[in-house]
C-alpha cells in the first residue's frame, strides 16, 4: 500500500465471491514463497487452476483483508490449531497487513480452546520465517510436511513454527 492510500484494513469471513481474488493471492505468494524450495512435482501440480478450485473450497475456512476500494489484499485459512496458508498480496506487503492476519488466526486458535497454534515454513522460504519469528512465533525445527498432491500426499522439507497462546 503507499501513502496515499489510506483506507482501513477490515478482517472478514471468506464468501464464495472472493475465491478467485484468493486464488490469485495465493498463487503468487506461494510461487515466491515456494519454488526452488520445494519438490518439483508439487510445482507442477500447483497450476493456476488448482488455486481457484482449492480456494473455492476452502472459503468456510478463509479470512480475507479488505481495503477500501481495493477489495480482497491478503487472506489466512484456519483449520483446527493450524494456520494452513497466510499470502498478502505484493503490493500491500510491509503494510502491517500479514500481522494483522496472524494475530487474528492466533485469536481463533485461542478462541477454539487451544493453547498453541502451529504452522509449516518451506525450510528455504527466509522471509517468511524471519517474518513469524519477528511475530513471536518459535521454530520448533525442520520436519516433512505432507502437501496435498493429485495422487497423495507430497512431502515437502519444512520448519514447524509455534505459538504459545
Amino acid at each position: 500500500m503507499n501513502e496515499s492510500d489510506k483506507s482501513p484494513l477490515t478482517l472478514r469471513p471468506a464468501e464464495p465471491a472472493d475465491a478467485v481474488a484468493v486464488a490469485e493471492i495465493w498463487r503468487s505468494g506461494w510461487i515466491d514463497g515456494h519454488v526452488g524450495h520445494v519438490p518439483e512435482e508439487l510445482v507442477a501440480v500447483r497450476t493456476p487452476e488448482s488455486f481457484v478450485v482449492r480456494a473455492g473450497e476452502r472459503v468456510a475456512d478463509t479470512t480475507v483483508a479488505v481495503v477500501g476500494g481495493r477489495g480482497v489484499v491478503g487472506f489466512v485459512m484456519v483449520v483446527g490449531d493450524e494456520v494452513e496458508q497466510l499470502y498478502v498480496g505484493a503490493a500491500s506487503r510491509g503494510a502491517g497487513v500479514a500481522g494483522a492476519l496472524l494475530a487474528h488466526a492466533e485469536r481463533l486458535g485461542r478462541e477454539a480452546g487451544h493453547e498453541r497454534v502451529w504452522l509449516a515454513v518451506a525450510s528455504g522460504n527466509a522471509r517468511a520465517r524471519r517474518f513469524y519469528e519477528r511475530q513471536g512465533w518459535v521454530d520448533e525445527g525442520a520436519f516433512d510436511y505432507p502437501a496435498v498432491g493429485p495422487d497423495g500426499p507430497i512431502s515437502v522439507p519444512c520448519h514447524r513454527y509455534v505459538k504459545q497462546l
